[in-house]
């Protein structure tokens, strides 16, 4: 599908340190804004003091087992959290990486880890051409529908709903044609999965 090749330049590198160094902050933000204490969240979340203290204050690095409990505590969407670039904000310092008519924003740079990316599908009918590959592939939605054809399976994903699946597995996503979707997409190698519940998502119509 061509989804996960890793992005490649300087400014992107830089501009992806600058997101992830701006989440602390933004954290310590929205927790003061709703009056709530590191105590607090903690027993909320499940996460101790220290490292929500330590996330605040960028000694921790963020990832997505940490975020997914905040975000759903704070009842935010997740991309709240991150600050992952707005479609069309001319601020935006690193270039959008476009593949067959998909925007993608990395948001991670790690090789041979985990890839994370936000990205914008078009409002379009396209028909399903399932693919396999190595890895593992967790999906979350942030606005829109989501058509994902697994196997044997055809299903909508609404926003705040998230899929997980092995990439052998054959697989293809995109929009169900009634407007365009965002969603966040965390690419692993074969083995390594995200270490989150989520409940099932509901099934669809065919797109």
């Amino acid at each position: 599908m061509g989804e996960h090749e890793t992005p490649s330049g300087t400014a992107d590198h830089e501009a992806t340190g600058e997101i992830l160094a701006a989440v602390g902050p933004r954290l310590r933000r929205i927790r003061k804004e709703r009056g709530a204490t590191l105590a607090g969240l903690s027993e909320a979340t499940g996460i101790s003091v220290s490292t929500l203290s330590r996330l605040e204050s960028g000694l921790r690095k963020p990832n997505l087992e940490l975020l997914l409990p905040i975000a759903r505590a704070h009842q935010v969407p997740l991309d709240e959290l991150v600050g992952a670039p707005e479609v069309g904000d001319p601020r935006i310092r690193s270039k959008p990486i476009v593949r067959h008519g998909r925007t993608h924003w990395p948001l991670t740079r790690q090789p041979g880890g985990l890839l994370a990316y936000k990205v914008l599908e078009p409002a379009r009918v396209l028909e399903p051409d399932p693919r396999t590959h190595e890895g593992y592939e967790w999906l979350y939605v942030l606005s829109g529908k989501l058509r994902l054809v697994l196997g044997d399976h055809d299903v909508v994903l609404g926003a705040g709903e998230a899929a997980e699946f092995d990439t052998r597995v054959p697989h293809w996503f995109g929009s169900t044609g009634e407007g365009p979707v965002e969603f966040l997409s965390i690419f692993g190698p074969q083995g390594e999965r995200m270490h989150v519940r989520a409940r099932p998502a509901r099934k669809g119509k065919d797109g």
